[in-house]
């Protein structure tokens, strides 16, 4: 990190302002060659100076240069921001006059990468990061900007440091036996105090998994047989007509995404292809495609038509989708009713139509109670917000209960601290620290540039 690198922060084409960021401990005096006003050396730390840009005796933009000096900055390293006039050819030269004078064009996500390494933030807080450049709703905003602040970091120090003690009283009792005035540790007090760790640890995966859907959304998928209404619900949900609707079978044969937003979660609704037999090998890719998304799904509404009878598509279809989460949508319940639907009676059933709209609300009130959003939206407890997190906490869990289950078999006493020092170092991962850099690059790997 001896390097100064430089990247455009902003969205890069026509607009009225870009802003190209520079970090490094030459980050001012690479500025300072191609910039005509005050002398950057000389000016205050956090100030806005005035001046133009010049490539040679070409004058190339007239801008405002921000200059912050370490190490009170975003990356903890002296960082400049120069803000000029938006356009892509502005923009791409005054970047490459800052490249040409000895900057390295950033990769994604560096300028946070250089903060978590400079100690500025942890891990969890360098995601929360990307969150929040990605939050759609107020909810994920304001979640995202929890996290940013150190909320999760907060709380698995506090618990890492609970482990901490239980390691110390255990090693002081291994190294310093023939103390009277320690407290000893026995297998007992170590068993009862794994227990209370592994009670919270549980609570905070569970409440973690629950409220995950605030960054990754419900994936829902529509299923069921050609021409019983699914391009229709979608439309209708979305509210605009995003999917081709006839009465022609095998109309839809791709998948067609929509997003809509419940209590400030996220909904990425898919309509896929008529589930039926057919000897259209284009539909048939599209038929194959449906029946593999039910088990990528969080939500699978399956949608019979209320006008006929069950047929044995509707009963293949209701047998693939009766061990995840769904709804059974009985739609057109405008038109005569020929369905039976006591064979439902342990399924979750809306009638719908998309004529008048009937049975809509009711599909998101029920989406509302199956996942909790109520409680999500209202809640205000610190849980931790992706796969990677949550996966080292289960393996931190898992190391718990291992050296639980070493006292009930009298294991040696050093022997049960190895899994508990394996938890410390497992939790110690999700804020970073301890860390490999292959866990780096791959974090900071979908950020933007500028970030």
């Amino acid at each position: 990190m001896d390097d100064t690198i430089v990247a455009i922060s902003t969205a890069l084409g026509v607009g009225a302002i870009s802003i190209i960021r520079l970090s490094g401990k030459d980050a001012i005096s690479i500025t300072n060659k191609v910039f005509k006003g005050k002398n950057l050396n000389e000016v205050e730390s956090h100030t806005i100076n005035y001046g133009h840009i010049y490539d040679k005796d070409e004058l190339i933009d007239e801008v405002l240069v921000s200059v912050m000096k370490s190490p009170k900055t975003y990356t903890k390293e002296d960082v400049v921001e120069i803000n000029c006039h938006g356009g892509i050819n502005t923009t791409e030269k005054v970047l490459e006059l800052l490249i040409l004078n000895g900057a390295r064009l950033a990769e994604p996500g560096e300028f946070t990468k250089r903060a978590f390494l400079n100690g500025r933030i942890d891990l969890t807080q360098s995601e929360a990061v990307m969150d929040l450049i990605e939050s759609k709703s107020n909810l994920e905003r304001k979640e995202a900007l929890k996290n940013v602040e150190g909320r999760i970091s907060k709380l698995i120090d506090e618990y890492r440091n609970k482990i901490m003690d239980l390691i110390s009283h255990i090693e002081v009792n291994i190294d310093y036996p023939e103390y009277y005035d320690i407290e000893i540790v026995d297998d007992d007090k170590v068993k009862i105090s794994l227990e209370e760790l592994i009670k919270e640890l549980k609570k905070l995966i569970k409440e973690s998994e629950d409220k995950e859907i605030v960054t990754t959304g419900i994936k829902t998928i529509i299923v069921g047989r050609p021409n019983v209404g699914k391009s229709s619900i979608l439309n209708s949900l979305l509210e605009y007509d995003k999917a081709i609707v006839t009465d022609i079978e095998g109309t839809t044969r791709d998948i067609v995404e929509g997003n809509i937003y419940i209590d400030g979660i996220h909904l990425n609704i898919i309509d896929t292809a008529g589930i039926r037999k057919t000897d259209n090998v284009v539909e048939q890719i599209g038929v194959e495609k449906s029946l593999s998304l039910i088990d990528e799904a969080d939500l699978v509404l399956v949608v019979l038509n209320g006008n006929e009878k069950l047929t044995d598509l509707d009963k293949e279809v209701l047998e693939k989708t009766k061990n995840k989460t769904n709804i059974v949508l009985i739609n057109k319940n405008d038109l005569e009713k020929n369905i039976d639907d006591k064979v439902l009676e342990d399924r979750v059933v809306i009638s719908t139509n998309t004529t008048n709209m009937h049975g809509l609300d009711s599909l998101k009130e029920k989406i509302r109670e199956l996942f909790k959003l109520d409680q999500i939206s209202t809640n205000d407890y610190t849980y931790l917000t992706n796969t990677r997190q949550i996966s080292l906490a289960k393996k931190a869990l898992q190391s718990l209960e291992n050296a639980k289950e070493g006292t009930k078999n009298n294991d040696p006493i050093d022997m049960i601290e190895i899994d508990i020092k394996n938890a410390f170092d497992l939790l110690g991962e999700i804020v970073g620290k301890n860390y490999s850099d292959e866990i780096l690059d791959n974090l900071f790997r979908n950020f933007c540039v500028g970030k």
